[in-house]
């Protein structure tokens, strides 16, 4: 990821740009950024397994630790969703708008909470930033 987010422009007019180099131009940039995409689903498949092993087990039981596992299951979700857009195509752009505009469906805070997502009206740099620094923390 490190690797990665030094070639990383989080501007919404470079963003494509900056992805594209690292596929082209850096050298082995393609493997690298291949194994980040793909070592993610990797780490959901593995995720998936041990939630599996925790409900077979019932570890669910043990209703902290389990809670604990949902609160870092949404985490690691979330993370992935942000890194999702990070590339900015269409289906990034698109991604973002539809799945943050889910938060309007909250009662009272919800349109407020979008625009404070998107930092703005719309899906746009300041939210392609913040999403990067949500992706590299």
């Amino acid at each position: 990821g490190l690797l990665l987010a030094m070639h990383y422009t989080a501007d919404t007019s470079l963003a494509f740009a900056s992805v594209a180099h690292v596929s082209r131009d850096v050298q082995f940039g393609w493997l690298i950024r291949n194994l980040h995409a793909n070592g993610a689903s990797l780490f959901f498949i593995c995720i998936y397994f041990h939630i599996g092993r925790g409900i077979y087990y019932g570890s669910y039981l043990n209703k902290e630790t389990w809670n604990i596992g949902i609160i870092l299951l949404l985490a690691l979700m979330a993370t992935a969703f942000v890194g999702y857009v990070l590339p900015w195509g269409q289906m990034s752009f698109w991604g973002a708008t539809v799945i943050t505009n889910l938060f309007s469906a909250i009662p009272y805070v919800g349109q407020t909470l979008v625009e404070w997502t998107w930092g703005g009206f719309s899906v746009d740099n300041p939210t392609l930033t913040r999403f990067f620094a949500i992706h590299f923390l």
